[in-house]
């Protein structure tokens, strides 16, 4: 079979897997955990691509995150689709198709090595560790930020076989774009290193760089291939390898380094972005909430157990709960593993490149996320092994062969190992997609396979919330406050189930507790605002719902109610005026256009007034209030 017929073989093979092992993806629903800020109840989003839109994307940090581009293939989602969850779902696995797709041509063209290349995509397309990424409508980021990473560094390839600055200006503006969609891309620069290692080979002796295009598991050989004078040195590897660091060219070295500058600058550029934004947000745990020495603990130990579950698929999660205890046995054991593959990896470098430079992918492109930087109350994430797998199933494709190369009839042997493993692979990843049919099925197999899981129960109890099944929701939100006391959420949602019972004042010393653990969400604020107006206590409301506007002065729901309440006390041209900045934000909210023509009527101004009576009506056309308001409108019109 030529290279050709056997890469199109490839390339459709690995297209009708994934898309086997995913299509059950379409006919899932959206789920209550990030979906809604990214889709369901994101008012700009759901205009679609408009030029506010767009202008927002680029000029707004939102949920602790500044990713336009992710913003935008959303709101293009929603030009298309609608709020139809196929439509998204299907863009998530699109993209990951693609990915697949991309990944094998990148590795194909860098190493000439079509079934290990298959092989390591097949992983990448097949692994249950990448359902989290694919699944779930909020992780967009992901898979478009990994589409932009494949073509970030086949731009580089590129580039290196004929260095023009038009083509380092590619590699730049898609770098760019992927930092856009997701700033974890930002150890791409330390990638590009590792492969002008291998399998580059830049880092060869001039005349002798290029793509490796000797079998798996060897360096390639300069001059010609196989010939006696190759020989000797390959005998002289294991010198070589017994000496690394200093066989490293550094002159070289620290030119390559140089030349990757604009991207390093574009890096750490993002960093700050990435660190100020999600500070800003709340997300970032002090060191005296999480000290040092137990984030390294957890980071050990976070490495050694994605390498777990990408061997051992099981019992995976959506949120996994920092464990109360990091036992020391099990970090120091960690410590050792990764010191003990990352200098058999090192010792053997001459020989076998692709298990250095996989093996420190690995490690490198976890570091963003890996948790020294703890930002967020998970332990680890699925989601965070989307690009660091990649490595590891490069060590995986070139190292099999390599072990049994010495093996008679090692191919078939290759074939129905990979054969199986690809099954397997599959058949997981399909039984996990059945997790995320919805929220409650989602978060009932997050708390089968997890324990203590304050943040697993909270969710929980908002899915079934929206279910109706408010008995149920009260259970788990008040399992998650007595798992955490600390559950700033969990106490406002318990709050919120409470203020709608009537029971006010419980409702109250809930949503105090809410704003006493995250004093900066104007969520909190604004509902304990709410709580204090159904108590008659008018300053104490509008002082809470003002500051729930400090922290987001375009939060609508906040400017409604303080609206209301300011109409409330007669103060009916101040409360217009938050009504139209809220319907600025809110177009399409029927409660708001009632409101203001009730202001409006109030000051005399029935046309304006009746205009917004209808436009609730047109929203919204079983509103009883608007067209009472509206009829009344109209008698005034018309007159005695």
């Amino acid at each position: 079979m030529s290279l050709k017929a056997k890469k199109l073989w490839i390339v459709v093979s690995l297209l009708l897997l994934t898309a086997a092992a995913y299509w059950q993806a379409i006919s899932l629903d959206f789920v209550n955990y990030d979906d809604p800020a990214y889709v369901t109840e994101n008012d700009i989003v759901q205009n679609g691509l408009t030029a506010d839109g767009v202008r927002w994307a680029f000029t707004t940090v939102y949920i602790g995150n500044w990713h336009p581009l992710t913003w935008l293939s959303h709101m293009l989602d929603i030009q298309i689709f609608g709020l139809n969850p196929a439509g998204h779902h299907f863009g998530n696995l699109l993209f990951h198709i693609a990915n697949t797709l991309l990944l094998f041509l990148l590795l194909l063209r860098m190493t000439k090595a079509p079934w290990q290349s298959a092989f390591a995509a097949a992983l990448f397309a097949l692994h249950p560790l990448h359902v989290e990424s694919v699944a779930w409508i909020s992780e967009r980021k992901d898979v478009l930020s990994t589409f932009f990473l494949i073509l970030t560094i086949g731009a580089y390839v590129l580039y290196v076989e004929k260095p023009r600055l038009p083509r380092y200006g590619c590699v730049v503006i898609l770098f760019l774009l992927g930092l856009m969609a997701k700033p974890m891309l930002v150890t791409l620069p330390f990638l590009l290193l590792l492969l002008d290692f291998w399998p580059l080979g830049r880092l060869q002796p001039p005349g002798q760089a290029g793509v490796s295009r000797e079998p798996a598991g060897r360096p390639a050989t300069p001059g010609k291939r196989k010939s006696k004078v190759a020989r000797p040195r390959r005998a002289a590897a294991p010198s070589v390898e017994a000496s690394l660091p200093l066989a490293l060219p550094w002159p070289r070295i620290r030119g390559f380094v140089l030349e990757k500058i604009p991207l390093f600058a574009l890096s750490a550029l993002f960093s700050v972005i990435t660190f100020v934004t999600q500070h800003g947000e709340g997300s970032v745990s002090s060191l005296e909430a999480m000290p040092l020495g137990f984030r390294i603990a957890n980071s050990l130990l976070s490495y050694a157990r994605y390498m777990g579950k990408m061997i051992w698929p099981d019992h995976l999660a959506v949120f996994y709960p920092y464990p109360k205890v990091l036992p020391l046995w099990l970090v120091i054991g960690a410590a050792l593993l990764l010191i003990g593959i990352t200098w058999a990896a090192a010792r053997s470098a001459g020989r076998f490149p692709w298990l250095i430079v996989g093996w420190l992918w690995y490690l490198g492109t976890l570091v963003p996320v890996i948790g020294i930087v703890a930002v967020g109350s998970q332990a680890m994430a699925d989601r965070y092994t989307y690009v660091p797998l990649v490595g590891l199933f490069i060590m995986i494709a070139w190292g099999a062969p390599e072990l049994l190369k010495r093996v008679r009839g090692k191919e078939p042997i290759l074939a129905v190992a990979a054969g199986a493993a690809i099954a397997a692979l599959m058949a997981v990843t399909w039984s996990q997609l059945s997790h995320w049919q919805n929220g409650v099925s989602l978060f009932r197999h997050t708390l089968a396979v997890t324990s203590d899981n304050s943040t697993a129960h909270d969710l929980m109890g908002s899915a079934l919330r929206r279910t109706g099944d408010t008995e149920g929701a009260l259970a788990h939100f008040s399992e998650a406050i007595r798992i955490n006391p600390a559950n700033a959420k969990a106490h406002d949602h318990l709050g919120n189930i409470l203020a709608d019972r009537g029971r006010t004042d419980e409702a109250v010393a809930h949503y105090l507790d809410a704003v006493r653990f995250n004093p900066r969400d104007e969520i909190f604020r604004n509902n304990l605002g709410k709580a204090y107006f159904e108590q008659g206590k008018i300053d104490e409301a509008i002082r809470e719902i003002r500051t729930a506007l400090d922290l987001k002065p375009d939060f609508a729901e906040a400017r409604y109610n303080l609206g209301s309440i300011l109409g409330s006390q007669g103060k009916h041209a101040e409360a217009m005026a938050h009504f139209r900045e809220a319907l600025r934000k809110r177009p399409g909210w029927a409660q708001l256009h009632n409101n203001l023509g009730s202001a409006l009527l109030l000051q005399g101004n029935v046309d304006e007034a009746i205009a917004h009576f209808r436009e609730a009506l047109r929203i919204q056309p079983d509103y009883p209030t608007a067209q009472a308001n509206l009829r009344d409108a109209m008698s005034l019109r018309k007159g005695p």
